[in-house]
């Protein structure tokens, strides 16, 4: 996603010199949502982009790996040969954790590629028994598509509750109800012993039946690669680039899920591996190639993600901290309600189940730094945007 739309955004504003796309993987380049939903369930055989590449004067190289950075030289080491640059991004994206001991296993799946996807369809045709370790986003979308497809699923979460890393145990508690209400079964403060065939067992001893196993335990920077390049990464092997999305190495961008930027919006550096983030981050990136990074944007944006799980429709904006007030905005135990996080009077960031008016006005309060009026916002029958102060 985000190699593509920076290879798109550049033509859009006016540059008219050589643009190559390298991509380690076979395919046409592809969005990677469906394929935890209308992919995986065979609805859908893929999910390209609609993208005419010659039209654009874009040069598409397909299974062609980035293997080491020289940039001394101005030059990229990729599986298929070395390639000469001018100006490169790096979008490279992240990669699944895998469970300790997995690698190579029959059975066990991740969910991050087209084949991993194509891998896991028959799977789910056969309506088999499926484990998914991990209840986080993945985890859940996972979870929601193999019970729609007729399998026995059961989740197997280390924390104490479903997306431990991301919410609060007062907002992912009544989230956990959900797996319940649609058949599957979900255990948390479960860790996973050990994988055998047809099982995975856990630390208690418990043998949980497991035609497949689905390893969603998060993601990581796909920088593996940029070692010894000059290239500084952080702590969580993100790239560290700057409000221009430049790295630490002259003419070299970075943008996406392998990119960590500063946020002068929440005061700290922002690590986001979303989709919305792949499609907004290029244009920054397009901007400052062409125009040059003394007129060029500055990257801030509102992190934005969705999920769609067990018939409901999840939207988040922003971003919050442990210490940011929480304001509950409708019945938690119905079908539609909202969580906002306030920092002082302002809004910095809300949760939406079912109802994306309170999303879409929210994000607009949030890109204002609206203060908001408490009592308002908590009222669910009054529209968000009339909290604002």
């Amino acid at each position: 996603m985000a190699g593509v739309q920076t290879a798109v955004a550049l033509r859009e504003q006016g540059w008219t010199g050589t643009i190559t796309l390298l991509g380690a993987e076979p395919h046409r380049p592809y969005d990677r949502p469906p394929l935890s939903k209308a992919v995986l369930l065979g609805k859908a055989e893929g999910s390209a982009f609609e993208v005419d590449f010659a039209s654009l004067g874009i040069d598409l190289e397909l299974g062609r790996e980035a293997t080491r950075l020289r940039p001394a030289e101005h030059l990229l080491e990729t599986s298929a040969g070395p390639v000469a640059y001018d100006v490169l991004v790096v979008a490279t994206g992240a990669q699944p954790i895998e469970l300790p001991g997995s690698q190579g296993l029959p059975g066990v799946h991740l969910l991050r590629t087209l084949d991993d996807a194509e891998r896991l369809r028959p799977v789910l045709a056969g309506q088999r028994d499926v484990v998914a370790v991990g209840a986080g986003w993945i985890g859940a979308e996972f979870a929601t598509a193999a019970r729609e497809a007729g399998c026995r699923v059961t989740v197997v979460e280390a924390a104490d509750r479903p997306l431990a890393g991301a919410l609060p145990a007062e907002v992912a508690a009544h989230m956990a109800d959900w797996y319940a209400d649609s058949g599957a079964r979900l255990l948390t403060g479960a860790r996973v012993a050990s994988l055998e065939p047809g099982a995975v067992v856990l630390a208690d001893g418990t043998r949980l039946p497991a035609d497949a196993v689905l390893v969603g335990i998060g993601a990581r920077p796909a920088t593996d690669w940029l070692e010894g390049s000059g290239v500084t990464l952080a702590a969580d092997r993100s790239v560290i680039t700057d409000d221009r999305l430049r790295t630490s190495v002259p003419d070299v961008y970075a943008v996406g899920d392998c990119a960590s930027f500063p946020s002068a919006r929440y005061g700290e550096r922002l690590l986001v591996h979303h989709w919305d983030n792949a499609l907004q981050g290029p244009r920054t990136v397009a901007g400052n190639i062409v125009h040059g990074t003394a007129e060029g944007p500055v990257y801030d944006p509102v992190p934005y993600f969705w999920s769609e799980q067990f018939g409901r429709f999840v939207q988040y904006a922003g971003h919050h901290d442990e210490g940011d007030e929480l304001i509950w905005r409708g019945d938690p135990t119905g079908a539609a309600w909202t969580v906002c996080w306030v920092r002082g009077e302002v809004l910095v960031a809300l949760l939406a189940v079912g109802r994306p008016r309170d999303l879409a006005q929210g994000r607009k309060l949030i890109e204002r730094g609206a203060a908001i009026d408490r009592g308002r916002a908590a009222n669910a029958s009054v529209q968000l945007k009339a909290a604002a102060l």
